[in-house]
This record gives C-alpha cells, structure tokens and sequence, in this order.
C-alpha cells in the first residue's frame, strides 16, 4: 500500500501523505519519503516542493505500536534510517514548503522542520510530545528546532511536550503564516510555483549556502557564499537576468 506519493503540476511536486487517519510515519513511509526526495531532486519537471498531509492533518508522529516492540539494538539501526530519510528531504535542492493542516506532532513536527517555509492552518497544533513517552525527538528535532526558534523555546517545547497552537507557533517562528484551513494547500502551492519559475540554479545556491553557512563559522560561510556567488555567473539564467535588468528594468526576467 502506497503511503504517500508525488504528484506534478505547474513545475511544482506535492510529496502527499497519505495513511490515514493521522499520517502515522511508519517504517514504510520514512523509506518512502527518502525515495520521493531524491525522485523530487533529480526530475527536471519539479522546480519547487510542497509536503502536504491532506486536508484534516498534517502528521501525528511515529507509528508507536510499531515502535513499541523495537528494542535498543533495533533502533541503532534504524534510528540512522529515520534521520536519513528526513534529512533527504531536508536536502532536496530547490524550495520546499510544508502545508500544515490540524496536527504535526512528534516526526510531523520533524518533518514539516525540513521545509523552508511552512504555511500552517489558524487551528493547527504543533509540538514534539517525545518527552511524554520517556524518549527524545529522534529525527531530528533537537537539532533542527533550536536552530529555528532558538534554544529557550526549543527546549520549552520539548522538555514538556506541550502542543502549540497556531497563533503561538507563528509568533515563536515555527510557522512563517498562518490561513484559514481552507487556504492551506492552496498558498503553499502558489508559494511553490512562483517560485518554480525563477532561477534554478540561483535558488539552489541561495538554499545550499544559507543551509552549509548555519552549520559553519562565519568565514566557512563567507566562502561558500562566494563560491556559489561566482559560478553562477556560468549559468544562462544569469545571463539572462542580468540582461533583462538592463534592457527593461528589474524584476522582469524569463527564466527557463
């Protein structure tokens, strides 16, 4: 059974969840979300991604009653399986934004961390409950939450388990909007597409030196930045948007 699946339109994939009722990651979905990743990285057709659960929710988090009859030998091994799969979504070179809509708990919450940006629904509710089953988020919650909101928050969040609502969520920074629940699909596609149509290249770069320099010093950054900075003057796009700046102003250029 196909637990979730990638579908195209207007240059944008929409890496959907779908094992209802709550999105439960399982084993076969975290597999499967690494493979979408790495099919959203390499087709040509798909310029921009958005991570979507459907109308009613976004994830609720591991499946525990798979998880339960998992012991410490078991989870070394797939503990480095689940960091992997989310990372590659993570690392997905191109603009990625997650439509939340009612819960992203635990692997949800994880999961919609691995966006650029994230659109939530005004009665959504976000938290990494980890800490209420005696564990600690596992697929990459410590790591990527603090870097978002700042430590402090981060570890309100997770020494309590305590659930967010959206309001809140947006003023702490773990949502960059928050719409009518109706809306949510609908704005994180059109972040997507127009985005879609800008400068491959360029957005690639601007995603991979902002990600690399977070992970760096300021001078590791710096480099990286001007390394990416210089090479895309051998691109077309460059040429091409420099060109229309001249000839008829900015913001005004066609990319392919």
């Amino acid at each position: 059974m196909t637990t979730v699946h990638l579908e195209v339109a207007e240059g944008v994939g929409t890496i959907r969840l779908d094992r209802p009722p709550m999105n439960a990651l399982d084993i076969a979905l975290q597999d499967r979300l690494k493979d979408l990743a790495a099919e959203a990285t390499a087709r040509d057709d798909v310029r921009a991604v958005v991570l979507y659960g459907g109308e009613k929710v976004f994830a609720a988090g591991a499946d525990i009653k798979e998880m339960q009859d998992m012991d410490h030998a078991a989870m070394i091994v797939r503990s480095r399986a689940l960091q992997d799969s989310f990372t590659a979504i993570a690392r997905i070179p191109k603009p990625v934004v997650a439509a939340v809509t009612g819960y992203a708990l635990g692997g949800g919450c994880e999961l919609a961390l691995c966006a650029d940006f994230r659109i939530a629904a005004d009665d959504a509710k976000l938290g990494q409950p980890e800490i209420l089953l005696g564990l600690i988020p596992g697929a990459g919650g410590t790591q990527r939450l603090p870097r978002l909101v700042g430590p402090a928050k981060a570890k309100d969040l997770i020494f309590t388990g305590r659930m967010v609502k959206a309001d809140e969520a947006l003023t702490i920074g773990l949502v960059d909007r928050v719409v009518p629940a109706a809306e949510v699909y609908e704005q994180a596609h059109a972040w997507a597409a127009k985005l879609a149509q800008g400068p491959a290249f360029a957005l690639r770069a601007a995603k991979e030196s902002v990600d690399a320099g977070l992970e760096a010093d300021i001078n590791t950054g710096l480099a990286i930045e001007r390394t990416w900075f210089a090479g895309l003057f051998a691109t077309e796009d460059r040429e091409r948007g420099m060109r229309s700046f001249v000839e008829d102003g900015p913001g005004k250029a066609k990319f392919r």
